[in-house]
């Protein structure tokens, strides 16, 4: 049976170089340490920020200060860890840099209550009249516009000391889903025993061999379903905590904190469902498709991944998908292919799965680090997508923390996936322009139409069952595992329609979602997905003026609110109009395929 590389087996050149942050681990001490002081030395500031413009500009700046290195510290330690969830060397340093966070938050929570205890005539004589507080404008304006919400700095102190604690259900889920877990072997496509992975299973649950992904399928839910126990307390632990958070800041309900973090309206949210369920036929005519193409009598969960057009007619090693990626993205300039350049270069990718290494694909960092991306690598289409994906958050993450002071050099999480999925559109732009060998196409549109269905369809299916355990334990209804599968089987059923049966092991899946534990995070790729498809398309067709546009907003960091970042870049997301014209592509191009694939 093949099993997965130790960690020390893989090759060098396919790690990433954390030396780049710290060269040894002994460096890594010395700067925890400094920011531990550091840390101690801006508590002490608590109660001179309102003494004047200049003191208030001072608190601002050694916070801040603080912050930018504990990232540094922080993100060091949990990419060590993530690189092998089973070396304990690196787990204590994770814990350890759980802990300074939480104890940094706790020393700097002083920093909003300060500033909203200062009456708003004269914080705004003072910013208008000293330009010392001149770059902190729109931050200061982030925090006052939440005036209601923040707790006098006692309470503040007091719920960030206790972060550490209300973190372990989240803690206790990676460590449990990433290493302790452990799957059967089942057999791969060429007939030899494998040890499933979470990585694996993303490759045999779209292989064509139905016997395989079937096996896949209900070996992977097998082990969730032995402690989905274990799973529902975690995931409601973390609800939980989301719940207390949001009515400790008066709050009405979790999604309200979660999306007012980020200044968007709730109506966003509203809208994404909305006009989602509105064109769930789509949904169920795309699967019916399948159903009839695949010729069987019964469609199972299992065959939803399968590509309806028969083996991959493009595979790509690690090499290959990198030079195809700079054509791909060529139409974003030499610039932006300059920063893809520098990072296929410079080993900021951790490219292959190996035992104990986290599962899924990233790109993380923070504003004094590369760009890093942790992939879990398999020959694919597939993995060439995620390698654009997530290179597309990265070079946005450049510009961003090259163009703004480090005070705006992050980005919004409403905008995060926004790059990245651009970028995935750009792809199937480039492949529809140069394919002309009708397989190809056929592959292309069905790889397409599988991916609009996992994140515009499938994202929201997980936005609204996200939504629905908050509700849930916030009326006091316990969340068991047995009724979080039973809700999740039902919404599985009115997402996916008539034509797929309806599999229990689907009804655990809540189980092995690890964005159910981000807070509303989830809905955020869908309605990235759509404002993507809008900016790839005016970028594809050549629109005077939408690389400038779409290089402003990777720049502009959160300089301003997401949604007014969106405005500036040509989509207006408080608007139904950009999903509708999602799903205008997305029917275009079901048409299409339906005609070529009859054909």
């Amino acid at each position: 049976m093949e099993q997965l590389p130790k960690r020390e087996e893989v090759p060098t050149e396919l790690t990433w170089d954390l030396t780049k942050i710290f060269a040894t681990d002994a460096d890594w001490e010395q700067a925890a340490a400094a920011v531990t002081a550091q840390g101690t030395a801006a508590a002490k500031l608590e109660g001179t920020l309102g003494a004047s413009a200049e003191a208030l500009a001072a608190g601002i700046t050694q916070v801040l200060d603080v912050l930018r290195n504990l990232e540094k510290v922080y993100v060091y330690a949990s990419m060590s860890s993530d690189q092998d969830t089973g070396n304990a060397h690196y787990q204590g340093f994770n814990a350890r840099a759980e802990a300074l966070a939480a104890k940094i938050e706790a020393q700097t929570a002083f920093l909003e209550p300060e500033i909203l205890a200062i009456p708003a005539a004269t914080l705004a004589d003072w910013q208008a009249e000293k330009s010392v507080l001149a770059p902190y404008r729109h931050f200061i304006d982030g925090i006052t516009a939440g005036r209601a919400h923040v707790l006098p700095s006692a309470q503040e102190s007091l719920l960030a000391a206790a972060g550490d604690a209300m973190g372990a259900s989240r803690a206790a889920f990676n460590v449990l889903n990433n290493s302790d877990l452990k799957f059967a072997s089942v057999k791969d496509d060429a007939g030899n025993q494998r040890q499933l992975s979470n990585g694996l299973y993303g490759q045999l649950i779209r292989s064509l061999q139905r016997p395989v992904r079937k096996q896949a399928f209900q070996t992977l839910f097998q082990s969730y379903g032995d402690f989905k126990n274990t799973f529902a307390a975690t995931l409601a632990g973390e609800t939980k905590r989301h719940n207390f958070q949001a009515q400790a800041h008066h709050y009405p309900d979790a999604r309200s904190a979660a999306m007012a973090h980020n200044h968007i309206p709730a109506a966003v949210f509203d809208t994404l469902v909305e006009q989602v369920n509105a064109h769930l036929p789509l949904l169920h005519r795309y699967v019916a498709l399948r159903k009839e193409l695949l010729g069987l009598d019964d469609l199972h969960m299992y065959d939803m991944y399968t590509p309806l057009t028969g083996d991959a007619p493009l595979s790509y090693t690690f090499e290959q998908a990198k030079a195809e990626a700079k054509k791909a993205l060529a139409p974003l300039g030499p610039d932006y292919l300059s920063h893809v350049q520098a990072i296929f270069d410079g080993r900021d990718i951790d490219v292959v799965e190996n035992q104990g290494k986290r599962s899924g694909a990233y790109s993380g960092g923070s504003y004094d680090t590369a760009p890093y991306e942790l992939l879990n690598w398999q020959d694919s289409l597939d993995a060439l997508y995620t390698l654009v994906h997530e290179t597309g958050h990265s070079v946005h993450s450049w510009y961003t923390r090259h163009n703004q002071p480090y005070v705006y050099g992050d980005y919004p999480i409403f905008v995060a996936e926004i790059a990245s999925t651009s970028n995935e559109n750009l792809l199937t732009d480039y492949f529809l322009k140069t394919q002309t060998d009708p397989k190809i196409r056929a592959y292309i549109l069905n790889f397409y139409l599988d991916g609009f269905k996992g994140t515009v369809f499938r994202q929201t299916q997980f936005a609204e069952f996200e939504h629905w355990i908050h509700t849930q334990d916030a009326a006091g209804q316990p969340l068991t595992a047995d009724a979080m599968s039973a809700f999740y089987g039902d919404l599985n059923a009115r997402y996916y329609g008539p034509d797929v049966a309806r599999d229990p092991e689907i009804a655990l899946e809540w189980a092995r979602i690890p964005h159910f534990y981000m807070n509303y995070y989830v809905y955020q790729y869908a309605t990235g997905f759509a404002a993507a498809s809008t900016l790839a398309s005016h970028i594809s067709a050549g629109q005077p003026g939408a690389v400038d546009r779409y290089l402003g907003f990777l720049k502009s960091g959160s300089s301003q609110f997401a949604i007014d970042t969106m405005k500036t870049a040509g989509v207006d997301m408080t608007q139904a109009a950009y999903l509708e014209d999602a799903f205008a592509v997305f029917e275009q191009r079901l048409n299409e395929f339906e005609k070529l694939i009859r054909a």
